[in-house]
């Protein structure tokens, strides 16, 4: 299976990638490798194995919500690159 350059262009533009010839042509011969590899596993016989979501078995890690204390705004602010009036400064994103 194959991806063609065309199909390379069209996804680099939706994620609003600028790709030079050069990648376009490296990533076209990469996927295209990728997608024969999953090509290969889908001809592996899998009659009578369960579907998983995981390899392993997975835990909940998430610790159990508690209220706590909140930070005052000094420790909070303590280790800001900058601040002013009670509040951290950061770079404007809105052009």
């Amino acid at each position: 299976m194959k991806i063609t350059k065309e199909e390379v262009i069209h996804v680099a533009d939706l994620a609003r990638l600028d790709l030079d010839e050069e990648s376009i042509d490296r990533f076209a011969e990469q996927i295209g490798e990728i997608l024969e590899y999953v090509d290969t596993l889908n001809q592996v016989d899998t009659e009578g194995v369960t579907p998983t979501s995981h390899a392993i078995f997975l835990n909940n890690a998430f610790r159990e919500d508690e209220e706590r204390a909140h930070l005052d705004n000094d420790t909070a602010l303590a280790n800001a690159p900058e601040k002013e009036d009670g509040g951290f400064i950061v770079p404007k994103v809105v052009g």
